[in-house]
């Protein structure tokens, strides 16, 4: 008998840590959606509609690839198209959702000594070459990394090794306030930027141009190659951003402050309809 009332112990307390292990979700998102303060509204709203506790760490999307491939993630919210493309083939990832877009921004000091401002980025990366401008670049193989290589190739230029191309290995934020320091020029998202932009003496010279488009998604880490991943929670957090009150959050989110959102929800569309491949 009392092995009995042993073994229901035991049962009981395992099947309690399992339910609390499973209402604890490990999220790895871009710095991006950090840093604009997103997230600072999101991840509540989901937390009280779903009862689910979210572990966030925030880094470059590269780096979140790589934690989600070696099982440290149970769901990724991630702006380079490409090599989450390439993540889905290699069968790391599952449920791959368009969840919302903004833009890329180049900023850089109001005197412009590089005389950027207004022209495509393409030709305003010219033209910080050829006047050897600083260029802060985050140089982290980050969504705004990875655009800003892109940019860097259309304009048929490479700047590595230059003395004024500077790599800071940080965040979006972060990159902002050095870029700022330094009196350089960066590319950043718009919303990030829009945060941050009440302690920056930088000013956005090229926008809306549709090379700058930034899009974001969600993927779920697949559970048959990483058994512990808690892929109910992670379809949750899914079910919840591309829902009606997850999209509006985002609508709205920036609104009052900026004047402007600083994502726009792209749930009810496709990759293709934005231009996507």
């Amino acid at each position: 008998m009392k092995r009995f009332f042993y073994f229901l112990l035991v049962v009981l307390i395992t099947a309690c840590s399992v339910e609390a292990s499973n209402s604890k979700l490990l999220l790895v998102s871009t710095t991006s959606t950090q840093d604009s303060g997103l997230l600072d509204v999101l991840l509540p709203a989901f937390e009280k509609e779903t009862g689910y506790s979210v572990q966030l760490i925030s880094t470059g999307s590269g780096q979140a690839l790589k934690i989600a491939q070696e099982g440290n993630a149970d769901v990724i919210l991630l702006h380079s198209p490409s090599a989450e493309k390439e993540f889905m083939v290699q069968g790391y990832g599952i449920d791959r959702r368009l969840v919302m877009h903004n833009d890329f921004v180049i900023v850089g000091p109001a005197d412009d000594p590089a005389g950027i401002n207004g022209k495509t980025p393409v030709d305003a990366l010219k033209a910080i070459y050829k006047a050897r401008a600083n260029f802060l670049s985050r140089g982290d193989d980050s969504g705004t990394h990875v655009k800003e290589l892109a940019l860097w190739k259309l304009a048929g230029l490479d700047p590595t090794g230059q003395p004024w191309y500077l790599e800071t290995g940080q965040g979006q934020g972060a990159t902002l306030s050095i870029a700022n320091e330094k009196d350089g020029y960066a590319l950043t998202d718009r919303g990030t930027f829009l945060a941050y932009q009440d302690n920056l003496d930088l000013r956005i010279l090229v926008q809306n141009d549709k090379s700058l488009l930034n899009v974001y998604h969600v993927i779920t880490v697949n559970p048959e190659v990483w058994k512990h991943v808690n892929v109910e929670g992670a379809k949750a957090f899914a079910d919840f951003i591309t829902s009606l009150q997850g999209q509006e959050i985002i609508r709205e989110f920036g609104v009052d402050e900026y004047g402007q959102p600083l994502f726009y929800p792209d749930a009810d569309k496709t990759d293709a309809e934005l231009g996507l491949p």
